[in-house]
């Protein structure tokens, strides 16, 4: 492919020595040589305006090349030539909403993002009783889909059955879903794909072609130009037809395909149900119970007969929706995406996305450390049943209260915790993997203070910048900030505290990090933009606060500003931790006084409780969250 610009100066025919291949590699499959020329009357371009043109032509080539269609074939099987037949395009406005009499097999190629995509890929079969393609509703806009979740897709423009340009008009279709998988799997590591991934998908007839291929992918249909096999690895069946019995089948479709004086032998070879074995590839299938179209017994004969030979099979049947609702329109059919999408992901045909780990204590932390996953950070799930994964050994009174995890710049897990009430250190351990962790160490943070009377609630955040932790936490040191002592909390008067490390080794020397001229506890810090939040409690029993507020520095070691408003209601709140999901921050703490966990969300308008929208085990106290990747949640959820 040569790809020729004008420069500035219009020297002709220089050849642009940018290759861009994730923008143009749709169009780069069959295209051979492109030619771009910018014409002005002068013959200079000043820098700007070429930069403009250099990306509105990239651009254009990216958008150009998603809908380039691609040749099945060099020369079709077994074709017949008709000079009253061509392919009719049924339009509206620039959009091709179906497609009759086709003459030229294609595929159109939509390639998923690479950091989105595992090289999964799905081709398309429209249906349309073998008679048009409704290649927009049914194919086109299933494509974009498939690209959402990070699935490569291929729309495939099949030939309809015709004596006018076939031999043999019933294996036409299924000549051109053969060589469709087999192009793809030819050239799955040039696009990047996996040739052990290629799903079929079809739409009512074209979910007939679809279950044909699944059932007929060795049929020697035609002679292939190699050994490539024609299995897909999965099929995908919306409202299909499968069967060409009578009472059962679409008749129009098999009118089309079989004729409409088709024989037993051949009915009983195209009724796909029948013809169903072990090595019959996973089937995902859709139907509505009052589809008058296509029955819904296609697919449920279709399901029963995987069944029996031990195929793997999903279906999901819906009270209503008729036939030809596509994605799904209204009422309960328009959820099969999502169940469709649940289902890729459990095949690992889709990328697993990262997910979220809470750590945290239960009862008074005796037994050590908890675990939660979520995908989507409102609906946490217990892992290992609920029981610990980590018993403390260390301190006073060995206990595992408050546990922070983060993940560290040398890609370890480091974790704090409170070993005790009355201790002036607290724990630390560190694992690869959140299931084995090393050696448990006490570090004496508070053993320098005499009058220390507590170290709470350790958390640790990395200071990218520097390659530094910072480890800080709540303590009382009696005779210390006189002014806002109270007898009602035990003469308990906090300030948050720090220290420094590299290495978990050497500490610097503790240092006061917060007094915001109240007791304070349950520091917890994250980056953000340019500079710190500190999540903190107001502990001030009277006037009563018990309340959550903010802090900002745009230093991680300070000084932070006055802390602000409460973010949290009318209701005891403490153990903040914060993380970032769909560009919103979320806050999660422990409504210790009510038993249960809450959570609150930034908005445009301020802080929202979220509370009713999050669940927690029962039980769970005082944790922090973590974004993992989905294959440690995998782990996890093993043990």
């Amino acid at each position: 492919m040569a790809i020729w610009l004008f420069d500035g100066t219009f020297t002709r025919n220089k050849k642009c020595c940018f290759k861009p291949w994730d923008l143009i590699q749709n169009y780069i499959i069959q295209s051979k040589e492109v030619r771009f020329i910018f014409m002005r009357k002068q013959n200079t371009l000043r820098p700007s305006k070429a930069l403009f043109f250099f990306i509105s032509f990239w651009m254009s080539i990216a958008t150009f090349a998603q809908k380039k269609e691609i040749p099945l074939w060099d020369k079709i099987p077994d074709q017949l030539q008709s000079a009253g037949y061509s392919e009719v395009t049924d339009r509206k406005g620039d959009i091709s909403e179906g497609v009759r009499m086709v003459t030229l097999p294609t595929l159109t190629a939509y390639f998923a993002s690479p950091e989105k995509s595992n090289g999964t890929s799905v081709i398309i079969c429209p249906g349309g009783g073998y008679g048009m393609l409704a290649i927009n509703k049914e194919g086109y806009k299933v494509a974009e889909w498939f690209n959402s979740l990070g699935v490569t897709a291929f729309v495939l423009k099949y030939r309809l059955p015709s004596d006018l340009i076939m031999k043999n008009k019933t294996v036409g279709p299924l000549q051109d879903a053969q060589e469709a998988v087999r192009l793809v799997r030819r050239n799955a590591v040039q696009w990047k794909l996996n040739p052990n991934k290629i799903g079929i998908m079809g739409f009512s007839a074209g979910g007939h072609l679809a279950a044909t291929l699944s059932t007929h992918y060795n049929d020697k249909v035609y002679t292939p130009t190699d050994t490539t096999s024609a299995k897909p690895n999965f099929s995908i069946l919306i409202y299909p037809v499968i069967s060409m019995q009578n009472g059962i089948t679409h008749e129009g479709s098999r009118d089309n395909l079989l004729g409409k004086n088709a024989n037993s032998e051949s009915i009983d070879k195209y009724s796909n149900e029948k013809q169903i074995n072990a090595a019959t590839p996973k089937a995902f299938l859709v139907h509505a119970t009052d589809d008058k179209a296509v029955p819904v017994e296609n697919s449920i004969n279709y399901y029963l007969a995987l069944k029996k030979e031990k195929v793997s099979a999903e279906m999901h049947l819906y009270e209503n929706g008729g036939h030809g609702f596509g994605l799904g329109v209204k009422g309960t059919n328009a959820s099969w995406p999502k169940a469709c999408e649940k289902w890729l992901n459990a095949n690992n045909y889709t990328l697993k996305s990262d997910g979220y780990v809470f750590t945290y204590f239960k009862g008074n932390g005796e037994d050590g450390l908890h675990m939660a996953y979520s995908e989507d950070g409102y609906q946490w799930y217990a892992l290992k049943n609920d029981t610990s994964f980590l018993t403390p050994e260390v301190g006073k009174d060995k206990l595992m209260r408050d546990p922070c995890v983060i993940k560290g710049g040398d890609g370890l897990y480091h974790m704090v915790w409170t070993v005790s009430w009355t201790d002036k250190g607290i724990g630390y351990a560190s694992s690869k993997d959140l299931i084995h962790w090393s050696k448990q160490e006490f570090i004496p943070v508070m053993a320098h203070e005499e009058k220390a009377r507590n170290t709470w609630a350790p958390e640790i955040t990395f200071d990218e910048k520097n390659k530094t932790y910072m480890i800080y936490w709540a303590s009382t040191i009696d005779e210390k900030f006189p002014e806002t002592k109270s007898e009602e909390e035990k003469g308990y008067n906090h300030r948050i505290y720090y220290t420094t490390t590299k290495d978990f080794k050497k500490f610097e020397k503790t240092k006061l990090l917060y007094e915001p001229g109240f007791n304070v506890i349950d520091a917890s810090i994250v980056k953000q933009c340019n500079g710190y939040v500190m999540y903190l409690k107001d502990e001030t029993r009277n006037p009563v606060q018990k309340n959550l507020k903010t802090a900002f520095s745009k230093n991680l070691t300070g000084p932070y500003g006055k802390a602000s408003e409460p973010i949290t209601g009318n209701y005891w709140a403490e153990g903040p931790t914060a993380i970032q999901i769909d560009n919103q921050w979320v806050v999660y703490f422990d409504k210790y006084t009510l038993k249960k966990y809450g959570a609150v969300k930034e908005t445009s308008k301020g802080w929202q409780d979220i509370s009713d929208q999050v669940s927690f085990p029962s039980g769970t106290r005082h944790g922090t969250v973590i974004k993992v990747s989905a294959e440690e949640i995998m782990s996890l959820k093993k043990e």
